[in-house]
Parts: structure tokens; sequence; C-alpha cells
């Protein structure tokens, strides 16, 4: 099987970059132009505070990597003393992390920090549970693009704690042939093996002397993929297939001798993902990971 795959989302610039963008605008909305009058009007700048940030529900945690930063943004004068690591497992009651400094700045930075962490750590969590879900079977999780406008780096970093793979990045990292490529206003005259002989060459002439991306096409049917396998694709999604079809086509994938990995997709749960995984393919994509992740619970306890 081929070893390619998508870029895979680490600790970065571009993903600090990301984090100062959102946080910019969720000062904006939440401070606006007056502050935290509350705050404001109860207690004085120079009064010192001290809080842990505790879990509610066990879970994976991520985005404490941002929490340094985020509470300086506020205020430079808050610290933040961080007790897990993005990528633990943690208990309910555990005490993630410390901040101290002045009170009014902690109180405006609380429900900031609590979003942006319980958001990734959500994702994390529900990423966590799927690879749980498919352990032993030697398939791997993969997230999409199915992301919250503004996040997608920041979720796709949450599925890596979660333990998950990312698939592309955008629509400028990889060739993704779907069925609207090949069908657009219905004037297409290619099938699923041209495209793929066109994509490959467009890579060869545009990435000439770089790394080409990775090329994948979507089928829906075992008479697609007969058309593609020869072409040997990086990958070759199957949409909404059954775990018996899925079979059939690692099946045919092994007689064709072909280098392609097969990736399940399309409407895949916790309830199916194990059998999906185990019909041999090396890919499990879920847009749920990202799209239906509920926000981790943590709250902010004085100390």
């Amino acid at each position: 099987m081929s070893k390619k795959d998508f870029f895979q989302t680490v600790y970065s610039d571009d993903l600090r970059a990301d984090m100062r963008d959102l946080l910019a605008l969720a000062i904006r909305e939440d401070s606006g132009t007056e502050g935290d009058i509350t705050s404001l009007s109860l207690i004085p700048d120079n009064v010192p505070g001290k809080a842990a940030v505790v879990a509610r529900e066990h879970g994976v945690v991520a985005g404490l990597v941002f929490a340094q930063e985020l509470l300086q943004t506020v205020d430079p004068r808050l610290v933040w003393e961080g007790k897990v690591e993005d990528g633990a497992n943690v208990e309910k009651g555990d005490v993630l992390g410390v901040v101290s400094g002045p009170t009014l700045a902690m109180l405006t930075a609380e429900r900031l920090l609590l979003n942006l962490v319980g958001r990734l750590s959500g994702v994390a969590s529900l990423t966590r549970k799927y690879v749980d879900a498919i352990e032993g079977t030697g398939a791997r999780i993969y997230d999409t693009r199915k992301t919250t406008l503004g996040w997608r780096r920041l979720e796709k970093y949450a599925v890596r704690c979660g333990g998950g793979c990312n698939h592309r990045s955008g629509l400028y990292d990889a060739i993704l042939i779907k069925d609207n490529h090949l069908a657009f206003g219905g004037i297409s005259d290619f099938g699923p093996a041209e495209a793929v002989r066109r994509a490959r060459k467009f890579l060869e002439t545009r990435y000439a002397g770089r790394e080409i991306p990775m090329l994948e096409i979507e089928v829906d049917s075992l008479e697609q993929l007969a058309q593609v396998l020869p072409e040997n694709p990086d990958v070759v999604l199957l949409d909404n297939m059954s775990p018996e079809t899925m079979r059939e086509a690692v099946k045919m994938r092994e007689e064709a001798k072909s280098t392609a990995e097969l990736e399940a997709s399309g409407g895949i749960n916790l309830e199916t993902c194990r059998a999906k995984a185990e019909s041999g393919v090396e890919r499990v994509s879920v847009g749920a990971l990202t799209h239906s992740a509920k926000t981790f619970d943590i709250g902010l306890d004085w100390i």
C-alpha cells in the first residue's frame, strides 16, 4: 500500500495565527468597547486572584497549548500553569491548569479560555471514541472539511490530539475528484478513469520539481472502482458502500495489484464504524468528528 498521506496538522505558526484571529473576534464580541462592566463595577483592578481550570467530565483535552497566549492577550499580567498536556485523558475533577493574576482580567478571559478549550477538547474526545471503536482493525480514522468556519486548522489539530488523522486541509493541497466533478452541468464527456489521468497530468505539470499532492477519487459502485484501479490513484473513496460491498472492493484492489488505499465514507457513526473498518479498508472518514462534537465541559474554580 502507498504510505503517502495528507498533511497532518501540528502546533505551528499557522495554527497560532488562526487562534489569534479568532481571539481578536472573540474579544470584540465579548467585551465590545466598554469591557466587562459587571466586573468593573465590583472589582478593583489590583485585586489578585487564582483559579483552577477543572474538567467536569471524562475525555481528551485539546487547546491548552494556546492558554498562555490567550490569557496574556487579554492581560500580560495573567499567568498559566499547565497541569496536563493536549492529548491527555482526563477524568471528572482533574485540574487542567491554574490561572493567576488580576481578578478583573481573569474574569474577562474566563469564557474565552473555556470556550476555546471546551470546543477543541470536545472534538478530541469524540475522535478518541472513534479511534477506540476501530482499534485492532488496522484502519485509521480521518476527519473531513466539514469544520466550523475559521476553526478548520484548530479543529484538525484537535482531531490529532484525539488520535485521529487529518484528511485534506482545503481545496488547495490535494485533489479529490467527486461525482460533481464528473457531472458538472451534464456536459462532462469523460469517466472516472480519464478524470484520474487528467488530474495526474495536471499535477505533474503544475508541481514539476516539487512534492506532488495527493490524488483521490470518489466512486459509488464496484464498476467505477474497476475503472479507476488500473490508474493507481493514491486513495479511492468508497461512498456509502455497505461493509459487504467494501470487502469486495478490497478483494478487487488486491487482485488488480493496485497501490491505492481505500477509504470508507458517508454517514458513518460510532455504531457503524467498526464494521466498515473490518472490511479491510485503510481509512474511515467521519464528518461527525467536527460537525457533531459536543463541547467538553470544563469550569473555572477559585482557589
